[in-house]
């Protein structure tokens, strides 16, 4: 009788190697729903995101600016924390109540802000019209 030979191989895996990205970019997209606050590094690879509704509030709560505040002091905090964030650019995207607030909330976290800069979109050429009105 043949035996069955079993072999268990274990598979190592390799230590996540902690990233140090000192200066980077804070980008905020708020809209009257909601405020989405995400940190990138220079070249704009995602480090860490959350958003109002992620840190807990639901319906029209979402579009304030202290809804926003919070957003950006968790992942200021996980930034900071993480990846050593001293200093970033702000690009603000969006008319919502959450712009200032966002912005705001760095400063408690010790983290500089280079620079701020307005990225929404601009409507040029306006909606399709309407089709014409039969009578």
């Amino acid at each position: 009788m043949a035996e069955a030979i079993t072999t268990t191989v274990k598979a190592t895996a390799k230590k996540k190697q902690r990233r140090s990205v000192p200066a980077g970019q804070l980008h905020v997209q708020a809209t009257f729903n909601n405020t989405i606050v995400s940190f990138t590094d220079k070249k704009g690879n995602v480090l860490t995101t959350s958003s109002a509704g992620a840190t807990g509030f639901r319906g029209s709560k979402k579009g304030t600016a202290y809804a926003s505040q919070v957003a950006a002091e968790k992942v200021a905090e996980i930034a900071k924390s993480q990846f050593g964030v001293q200093s970033v650019d702000v690009f603000i995207k969006g008319v919502g109540l959450g712009r200032d607030a966002a912005i705001r909330a760095m400063g408690s976290f010790n983290i500089t802000v280079d620079s701020i800069q307005d990225v929404t979109g601009i409507p040029h050429g306006g909606v399709r019209p309407r089709k014409a009105r039969r009578a």
